[in-house]
């Protein structure tokens, strides 16, 4: 896996569209955003529908979080995850819903059972890739032996957010921190954290990792991917986001796919650096199609200032 562009696990953005949309930009491997153990085994429906998985998607990985190993090696077995190419572990959202719960970087606290998650996932994980996202830390930096222990725990690759959860995305990714933690380790090390564009992937490969995952830097902007591997040729927006809006429409009803999207179209939006009282037009919209027709408006007027 050397020198790939991974898209993150990303709650309320990494849906089966825009992970396409991502693939066909570029990104080797796609996350879908974290699936709760404790739903996928009472067999929640949201759940089902979070883990469709698009036709066009290279390598995708499903990413799972809980507290209870049992209910998480249970989870990987689940003929849910039969379409994916691997199920990674999440010890690293700092969300504080999820922290107060015991799980995602709160397991950060706890590394033992922390191993023992990752060692009974790993049974049940024989043919595909397990591979864990981690922070640096909860409360302090302690990557070094987080990496060490997912590796001996039988990680096949780890993916390092350079901040501490108790930082959230406050301040600079700490990249010295990253390139000590791919040092530390023999399985590849993948790093995630503040890259926007060609100056900042640069400087998260000097570190030495194996690949770089992408997260907020991909929001609004799945071209990016084109755009770090310096792939020629014009990005057409509109065909873009309306295959991102007609993957959605197997899975969602119009009335849903309205709000699921919307927050997309904003970005997107953004992006274009459309003013504020353009993007706001998206706010009032109650059907897609008009928004794609704004959204193109917006491309047609903004791009071609």
């Amino acid at each position: 896996m050397q020198n790939k562009f991974l898209l993150a696990p990303m709650a309320g953005y990494s849906d089966a569209g825009f992970r396409e949309v991502c693939a066909d930009f570029g990104a080797d491997v796609t996350f879908t955003e974290m699936l709760s153990a404790q739903a996928i085994k009472y067999d929640s429906e949201k759940t089902k529908a979070l883990a469709f998985r698009a036709s066009g998607e290279k390598t995708c990985i499903a990413q799972i979080f809980g507290k209870d190993a049992d209910a998480m090696a249970q989870a990987c077995e689940n003929p849910l995850f039969k379409c994916f190419d691997g199920i990674d572990i999440n010890m690293g959202c700092p969300a504080p819903k999820i922290v107060k719960n015991g799980e995602g970087s709160a397991l950060l606290k706890n590394l033992p059972l922390a191993s023992k998650i990752i060692s009974e996932c790993r049974r049940k994980v024989q043919n595909k890739s397990l591979s864990v996202k981690v922070r640096l830390g909860f409360d302090e930096n302690n990557i070094v032996e987080i990496v060490k222990m997912c590796e001996d725990s039988g990680a096949d690759f780890v993916t390092v957010h350079g901040r501490t959860a108790k930082q959230m995305y406050s301040g600079r990714a700490d990249l010295d921190a990253i390139a000590l933690a791919k040092a530390s380790v023999k399985i590849p090390v993948f790093g995630n954290g503040d890259v926007t564009d060609a100056q900042t992937c640069a400087g998260m490969l000097a570190t030495g990792v194996d690949g770089v995952m992408i997260g907020r830097g991909a929001i609004g902007s799945p071209w990016i991917f084109s755009q770090l591997k310096n792939r020629s040729g014009d990005i057409d927006k509109i065909q873009a986001i309306s295959k991102h809006v007609e993957i959605l429409r197997q899975i969602y009803p119009e009335r849903l796919l309205v709000l699921m999207l919307r927050k997309h179209f904003l970005a997107y939006a953004a992006k274009l650096h459309a003013p504020v009282k353009e993007r706001q037009k998206f706010a009032l919209q109650t059907n897609i199609d008009e928004s794609l027709k704004l959204f193109q408006s917006l491309v047609n007027h903004f791009e071609n200032q």
